[in-house]
């Protein structure tokens, strides 16, 4: 990784990549962002933004309760965050209620929670600001390789699945008399989300985390007119809003997650605009 990091210094010298900690997080960015923008393009199919919004949440116990049990608190962070997710999905098959009420049920509990902890244990509050912002300037050549593994295991997921998913957010009695296991591939992308959405938290934090899912598979959606022109443009959108984000953050001095997402936000006015004169014309 070490290479790779050396070889953009020395393929673009230009000046906001010269730090190292620019390079690093520029890496990550381009890694993570298109791999969310990719599962985005499912989790606004499936309406799924208040699940990963949840799962993110949870975070802030994990990391509570792994400084409490002497835990890592990244790893604790991520087990918890999967063990919510894998809880939510399984406990919305069975209860006869919606599942947005589900979800809210963990949310509130999660949250409550945390809360209980970090209030009983005052000391604990330094260490959420990484959680609550993000820090992708201080990500390390690790983080990087936990990064590209991730990338690698959600493009085989798509590659093997998003046929499959597509036409199970559309028609679940379909996708099941076509012979798609639907409870699987559902337990398996909700359990792969959460994943995801745990250590997506270092690029932007937990209070934008699901934004980085959902804006640029909002805005792939007004520019494309096919399944597959959707998934590549929303991978192509998080690619772009990554590069100018950190841009602008390096010149403006700002936090970079906020200027990613605000940059693919404007992708997104951008497109809409695009869409309405479409229309008109």
């Amino acid at each position: 990784m070490e290479f790779l990091v050396n070889l953009l210094g020395a393929l673009f010298p230009y000046d906001w990549l010269e730090p190292l900690f620019m390079r690093r997080a520029l890496i990550g960015l381009l890694l993570i962002a298109p791999t969310c923008a990719s599962m985005g393009v499912q989790v606004v199919n499936f309406r799924m933004a208040f699940f990963s919004d949840a799962i993110s949440h949870s975070a802030f116990t994990g990391v509570a309760l792994g400084l409490i049990l002497g835990i890592h608190p990244q790893l604790s962070m991520i087990l918890f965050g999967v063990l919510i997710g894998c809880g939510v999905l399984l406990l919305a098959r069975k209860a006869e209620m919606s599942t947005d009420t589900i979800i809210g049920v963990f949310f509130a509990a999660v949250v409550a929670l945390g809360i209980v902890i970090v209030s009983a244990r005052s000391g604990l509050v330094r260490y959420f600001e990484g959680v609550l912002f993000g820090d992708i300037l201080a990500i390390s050549n690790s983080d990087l390789w936990v990064m590209l593994g991730l990338c690698t295991l959600v493009a085989l997921f798509q590659w093997i699945g998003f046929n499959r998913l597509l036409l199970l957010s559309m028609n679940q009695p379909l996708a099941h008399s076509r012979g798609i296991k639907t409870t699987l591939w559902e337990l398996g992308f909700g359990l792969l989300l959460a994943l995801l959405v745990m250590i997506s938290l270092r690029v932007v934090g937990l209070l934008l985390v699901t934004a980085l899912l959902v804006v640029p598979a909002a805005a792939a959606r007004n520019l494309a007119r096919s399944a597959g022109a959707l998934f590549w443009w929303a991978i192509t959108l998080a690619g772009a809003s990554s590069l100018g984000g950190l841009y602008l953050s390096f010149h403006w001095g700002s936090a970079t997650g906020a200027s990613v997402i605000l940059v693919g936000v404007g992708f997104f006015v951008a497109s809409f605009g695009y869409k309405l004169m479409g229309r008109r014309g």
